[in-house]
């Protein structure tokens, strides 16, 4: 049986390397994207192209030139992302756009360029890497929680459209993991003289604590890879620690108010 061929978007490091390298350990035959391949000149871990999710030109030309190289492609991991902080009334708005354009918009465009790829095979497999941060909205990171909701809405819809087509698509939330993600993260600046100055500074060191002390990201990889081998996958998956998911269990029982309640204890608001 021929390897299965994999896409990982935002590729060249974090979660996306992880699962690269493991499953290209496990004999899949990966590619994954960047929007500057020049700058991994000496990356030995797997392919690499060029490919802007941003971009439908560049979403084209990278699907294409894979396909032309492998015949197929079976899998498609929706991983390139971007992090945003900030208090929701001064976060600039063509910040916000341009989360969307990423997280949102960027997996959507995706996942349309290879679904007639799939549906050609009759065969295929998308694994939208969303987060845990997108089942609530968290004070100071509303906007990437809801860029990461969105991506797990529409998928629900998603499976629903393509299930005659021999395509599966699927979420994976992740928790908190130690990644680069905070170095490449928009954070809308803290303004002298802002009602939202104490709050958002001791907020944002929490967060940047939680990525820093975050689970390793080959957890995400091995759940990319149950994934893959599973028949019949769910429409959500979850991996983080056990607080982290079980807070979404909380989240269905909990009436609405008291949830709030705990979340502003957490991060002390």
């Amino acid at each position: 049986m021929k390897a299965k061929v994999v896409l990982i978007s935002g590729g060249s490091s974090g979660i996306g390397k992880s699962i690269g390298q493991f499953l290209k350990s496990k004999g899949f035959v990966v590619y994954g994207t960047t929007r500057s391949p020049e700058k991994y000149a000496d990356f030995e871990h797997f392919k690499l192209v060029k490919m802007d999710v941003r971009d439908l030109e560049s979403i084209r030309m990278a699907v294409e030139y894979i396909v032309k190289a492998e015949g197929r492609l079976d899998v498609l991991v929706n991983n390139a992302g971007i992090g945003i902080t900030g208090p929701i009334e001064e976060t600039p708005h063509e910040e916000i756009v341009g989360v969307f354009n990423t997280n949102f918009h960027g997996y959507l465009n995706t996942a349309k360029a290879v679904l007639p790829v799939m549906r050609e095979q009759n065969a295929g497999l998308i694994i939208n890497i969303t987060s845990i941060a997108g089942y609530m909205g968290l004070p100071y990171r509303g906007i990437y929680s809801a860029t990461k909701g969105a991506v797990e809405l529409v998928t629900e819809a998603l499976r629903m459209e393509t299930k005659d087509f021999g395509v599966h698509i699927t979420n994976l939330a992740p928790g908190d993991f130690a990644t680069d993600i905070a170095s490449g993260r928009y954070h809308a600046p803290v303004l002298e003289g802002s009602p939202y100055k104490t709050a958002y500074e001791q907020t944002l060191r929490q967060i940047d604590e939680g990525v820093e002390q975050g689970q390793d990201p080959i957890k995400v990889a091995h759940k990319v890879f149950s994934i893959i081998n599973t028949d019949k996958p769910k429409v959500h998956y979850k991996v983080g620690s056990f607080m982290q998911r079980f807070s979404l269990i909380l989240k269905k029982i909990l009436p609405d108010k008291v949830y709030e309640k705990l979340l502003l204890n957490h991060y002390k608001l």
